[in-house]
C-alpha cells in the first residue's frame, strides 16, 4: 500500500527521480538565457521560460521549482541590503583595502550571509552554477512582489508521438501572459 507516500515514481529509483526533477528544473531555468548564449540559434527556445514535457512530470516539477524560486525571492532583500553596503571602489585599491579592514566589510558580510546561504541551498538541489545565477539574478527579481504561483501548466491536446503520452507546457508566469485588452467604455458627458 502507498499510504502517505507523496510524489510520483515514474518507474525510477529515488536517485533517478531526483536527477529527473533536477534536469527538468535546470532546463526550464536555462531557457531564460540570452539567444547569444546558445551555441546555435536553432538551440535557442522559441519562447523563453517554457519547456514541453509530459503532464505527470510537469505536475511533479512545479512544486520543486517553486520552492527554489521562493528561496531566491526571499534572498532578494539581503542581496539588496548587501549591494548598498558594498564598496564602490575597485578591488585592491587603497580605498577598497581600507573598507575591507574596517567595519564596512563586517556589515556587508552580515547583510549578505542569508543570500549566500540561500544560493548554497539552491545549488545543493540543482548542482548547476549557471542555473543558480540565472535564478537569483534574472528570475527571482521578477517575483519579489508575488506571493507564490510562479509557474503554470498548460495541457496540450496533441499526445506525444510514439507512446501517446499526455503532453504539457510548463512556463514561468509573467513574461508570456496573454492579456485581454478591454476597450475603455466611453461615457458621454452632459454639458
Amino acid at each position: 500500500m502507498r499510504h502517505r507516500r507523496i510524489g510520483r515514481k515514474f518507474g525510477r529509483n529515488p536517485n533517478h527521480q531526483r536527477a529527473l526533477l533536477r534536469n527538468l528544473a535546470i532546463s526550464l531555468i536555462l531557457t531564460e538565457r540570452d539567444v547569444e548564449d546558445f551555441d546555435t540559434k536553432e538551440q535557442a527556445p522559441k519562447t523563453a521560460g517554457r519547456i514541453t514535457t509530459t503532464l505527470p512530470k510537469a505536475k511533479e516539477l512545479r512544486p520543486f521549482i517553486e520552492k527554489l524560486i521562493t528561496k531566491a525571492v526571499h534572498a532578494q532583500a539581503s542581496i539588496k541590503a548587501a549591494e548598498e553596503l558594498a564598496c564602490k571602489a575597485e578591488k585592491n585599491t587603497e580605498e577598497w583595502k581600507a573598507w575591507r579592514q574596517g567595519e564596512g566589510w563586517k556589515a556587508w558580510v552580515k547583510a549578505s550571509a542569508p543570500a549566500v546561504a540561500a544560493r548554497r541551498a539552491v545549488y545543493e538541489k540543482l548542482n548547476n552554477r549557471e542555473a543558480v545565477t540565472l535564478l537569483f539574478d534574472r528570475i527571482a527579481p521578477r517575483y519579489v512582489e508575488r506571493c507564490g504561483g510562479y509557474t503554470r501548466i498548460y495541457k496540450l491536446a496533441k499526445p506525444r508521438l510514439g507512446d501517446a503520452g499526455k503532453q504539457a507546457i510548463i512556463e514561468f508566469v509573467g513574461e508570456n501572459d496573454r492579456r485581454n485588452v478591454v476597450a475603455a467604455s466611453v461615457v458621454p458627458t452632459v454639458e
